[in-house]
């Protein structure tokens, strides 16, 4: 306003526009239309300098707003359309301008276009504008609309999803078609575009999809369970945008709007027969898109990313994420709970028999809680109707039970003698069922502290001269002292064999 005043001032005092201007330091143009503005309102300089800032605003303020010419009016009127037009897949401001400068020859060239149409932009719906700082947040989102491929073998055409993200400070993009919405393909989606990018920002900025979202709220959102512990394992924070507020991601609703030109447009004119091929197609074109110079800049996004934002990044952890399925299951009597999509069988401590647990599964490992307590973790085994057992688990009884193998009988044996070990590996040969076997061959060892090693160790080798191999035999002559072989303790467990004329009754005699 003190500008206003001085140039009014030496007007009063009928000095030249030109000394006027160069003495203000305004352009000429300016000192005309301040003079213009004062000779309209009819009032002395004397009065004009009495008001105050305010009212010297609102009376010049108001001469410098001079109504548009026909070629501003005709441009504005197209506004409207061009932003609705601008909200279609594909359609972008140059091809706007083009059909524009087409109905209006003498119109405005492209650069002032744009410059207009942001200003009417502001004026009708204006934004907030957000600086973002390096290394801070990731946006994701799906696009609207689809990509699909060709099943070689039967020709059915499949839609699928495509995912998006961006980073906030260099725009580097990320580009990924994948199944489904749901989230083991966001979450792993998610994952491909950190190891793209080589790091970890600070925070990752997702729409209110059920995959990230459970519960959307303005204040506290509801994480999903299983997203929130991705952001956990890659020392990230998930910060759901708004709902109903794209405004809060509008970064990433322009990358989906440019990538409807740069990747959709050149691959919807070739065919693609798998996931794999298409995903390959998008990445190329993706890398063309990301090494592009930026508009009216000497620097493209891949560029900027290598100079300003990838130091900033935290570094990636040294395993991947084990993306985890949630199962219910009540322990049942053996101390097993069974995985339902799988119908294998796995151990968990005795104590918890009966009672119900939570078991979180990857494609690798199983978790088994109670109340959010880990009480057991094994690999994962997909044989149905099999059973993994950790014998920490087994009550001790149990557990002497499992640890039943031919090794743990021979070795105890030969802990003895080595004719006892002859006798043991007779009967687990001879035993038709591995479990038959192992309960006479507790039976015969456990004889060792009831008769002592020595006198076992006899009765093996007497019972191997007889070649009968059974708790039985021992028992019998360990019973009698070996002292009297009585035919009738022997006709129904000895082999009879035949040597000539002599019966077996008298060969053993």
């Amino acid at each position: 306003m003190s500008k206003i005043r001085k140039i009014l001032k030496m007007y009063s005092q009928q000095r030249a526009i030109m000394t006027i201007a160069a003495q203000a330091d305004a352009s000429r143009n300016t000192v005309k239309k301040y003079i213009a503005a004062f000779n309209d309102s009819g009032f002395t300089f004397e009065e004009v300098n009495a008001l105050n800032d305010k009212e010297l605003e609102d009376l010049f303020g108001k001469s410098r707003e001079h109504p548009p010419n026909a070629r501003m009016q005709s441009m504005l009127r197209c506004f409207p359309h061009v932003d609705k037009e601008l909200k279609r897949t594909g359609v972008n401001r140059q091809m706007l301008w083009e059909a524009y400068y087409k109905e209006f020859p003498d119109g405005y060239q492209y650069s002032q276009f744009c410059f207009y149409y942001n200003q009417w932009k502001a004026r009708v719906n204006p934004t907030m504008h957000m600086d973002h700082k390096v290394g801070d947040k990731l946006y994701v989102d799906f696009a609207g609309e689809k990509m699909s491929y060709t099943d070689k073998e039967t020709g059915e055409i499949i839609p699928v999803e495509v995912f998006v993200a961006i980073l906030g400070a260099s725009q580097l993009t990320y580009v990924e078609a994948v199944m489904s919405q749901q989230k083991e393909d966001f979450i792993a989606a998610c994952e491909n575009t950190l190891h793209f990018i080589g790091g970890v920002p600070a925070a990752i900025v997702p729409d209110n999809l059920k995959a990230a979202v459970t519960k959307s709220s303005r204040y506290e959102p509801t994480l999903n369970e299983t997203f929130e512990d991705f952001a956990d394992h890659y020392g990230t924070t998930i910060l759901p945008a708004r709902a109903y507020r794209p405004r809060d991601k509008a970064l990433v609703e322009g990358a989906v709007k440019i990538i409807y030109t740069k990747i959709y447009a050149p691959l919807n004119k070739h065919v693609y027969h798998s996931l794999t091929e298409l995903n390959t197609a998008i990445w190329q074109a993706l890398e063309v898109h990301n090494s592009q110079l930026l508009k009216g800049r000497n620097y493209s996004r891949k560029l900027q990313f290598e100079e300003i934002e990838r130091q900033t990044l935290a570094p990636l952890p040294v395993l991947r994420y084990q993306f985890k399925k949630q199962f219910q299951a009540r322990v049942i009597k053996n101390g097993h709970v069974n995985l339902g999509p799988d119908k294998h069988y796995y151990s968990v401590p005795y104590r918890y028999i009966g009672k119900r647990v939570k078991l979180l599964y990857s494609r690798t490992i199983v978790e088994i809680y109670s109340n959010y307590e880990r009480i057991a973790l094994h690999p994962r085994n997909k044989n149905p109707y099999g059973y993994t057992t950790d014998k920490e688990h087994m009550a001790s009884t149990h557990r002497f039970k499992s640890d039943w193998t031919p090794d743990m009988f021979l070795d105890w044996a030969a802990s003895i003698h080595e004719d006892v070990r002859l006798y043991i590996l007779q009967i687990l040969e001879r035993k038709q069922h591995p479990e038959q076997a192992y309960k006479s061959c507790l039976g015969v060892l456990g004889f060792a502290k009831k008769a002592g090693n020595e006198r076992l160790t006899v009765a093996c080798q007497r019972a191997l001269s007889y070649g009968v191999y059974n708790y039985k035999t021992i028992q019998t002559i360990l019973e009698n002292k070996m002292d009297n072989y009585e035919e009738s303790l022997f006709a129904d467990e000895l082999p009879m064999p035949d040597h000539g004329n002599i019966r077996g009754e008298d060969y053993y005699k």
